[in-house]
């Protein structure tokens, strides 16, 4: 399967380039500030659910917007703000959780309980991007949930394909508004303008690197500003966007007149912390339908948290209500999976 970024602004680093041997050995980089036994603690008082409504002028935070562009294989162009332009607008940022200014001076990518790794683009997303490719799943009228969502480019993919609704979650309320909500704006965008001499125009002007398998492509210049659209409110009403801990989220969706039943859940890399996986496992238990499927993907072992899959895997067994089946795992450095959790057969009925 083929795998390459298009990049519409020069950066300095990007989101793959951050797994060298350093990176890959350290997973999440943690606030070095806390200890390993700090960092296992679920933080108090948990940050409570908020559901957060679409703008009412979505082009104003599009506003001087880079993005960049993922292609993998035959799934429809997913884009993302780049995150080092992100990065040099924190100042200009709304912020009420002021974890823009905390993790861009603490150089942090995860401040546990404060600060869960949502402004990042990690990997793992990428493998179950190219797992999902080679599945081959459509998400025709299905409800999917992207559970610790971050840049949202899992429930976007869903939603791209013909997912009934996405629900997208991620801890921190400036993710959600900063980053993933934008990100759903210029892909309906994206959707709503292009033409196939857009797309013609999009394959020139780059350079390719890599072995053939998985490549990355770099405009030679920056593109004009995005046109001013309004963005598919067609699209848009099919999403719903939450921010809280997971067990507060849980609390306020089965609040709803008609709860949410969800035909699809993705997580990626949200196993770091053991210390969240009763909530993580409850949250899954009570939302998923009865025959649905979690796509999980994750590191082996997250370092400085103490979190992976063997001991989520051990966790899932204890708890007995889901099998799980890897659909992928990586050969090389600190491994990789993509899983896949299904109810077992007796448990599709508890509730």
């Amino acid at each position: 399967m083929s795998f390459c970024f298009n990049f519409d602004v020069h950066a300095d680093k990007t989101n793959t380039d951050d797994v060298d041997g350093n990176e890959v050995q350290k997973g999440k980089n943690v606030n070095t500030g806390k200890s390993m036994e700090d960092n296992a603690k679920p933080a108090e008082p948990v940050k409570k659910a908020k559901e957060h409504l679409p703008p009412s002028d979505p082009q104003f935070l599009l506003t001087d917007a880079v993005s960049e562009t993922v292609i993998i294989g035959t799934l429809p162009p997913l884009l993302f703000l780049n995150e080092t332009v992100f990065e040099k607008t924190v100042s200009e940022r709304d912020d009420g959780e002021k974890i823009l200014s905390r993790t861009t001076e603490q150089r942090s990518d995860l401040i546990s309980g404060v600060y869960e790794g949502g402004l990042k683009v990690w990997e793992c997303t990428y493998d179950l991007l190219e797992v999902i490719e080679k599945e081959g799943e459509t998400f025709g009228g299905k409800a999917v949930l992207d559970l610790g969502c971050g840049a949202g480019l899992l429930g976007i993919l869903a939603l791209k394909r013909g997912a009934r609704q996405v629900h997208f979650q991620d801890y921190n309320s400036t993710v959600i508004e900063q980053l993933t909500v934008p990100n759903v704006i210029i892909n309906c965008q994206e959707d709503d303008v292009d033409s196939e001499d857009d797309k013609e125009e999009r394959s020139k002007g780059k350079t390719q690197v890599g072995d053939g398998c998985k490549t990355k492509t770099k405009e030679d210049s920056p593109p004009a500003k995005k046109r001013a659209v309004d963005p598919s409110q067609q699209l848009l009403a099919r999403c719903h966007f939450f921010s809280g801990d997971w067990s507060t989220f849980l609390t306020l969706v089965l609040k709803k007149d008609t709860p949410p039943k969800y035909d699809i859940i993705f997580t990626s890399e949200t196993i770091y912390n053991t210390a969240y996986y009763p909530a993580l496992h409850d949250t899954l238990h009570k939302l998923l339908a009865a025959d649905g499927l979690i796509y999980l993907a994750t590191k082996s072992h997250y370092f400085g948290v103490g979190g992976g899959l063997h001991l989520f895997e051990t966790f899932v067994e204890e708890m007995g209500v889901f099998s799980v089946d890897h659909l992928w795992d990586s050969e090389k450095g600190l491994q990789r999976h993509v899983v896949v959790l299904r109810f077992k057969k007796d448990t599709r009925v508890l509730e």
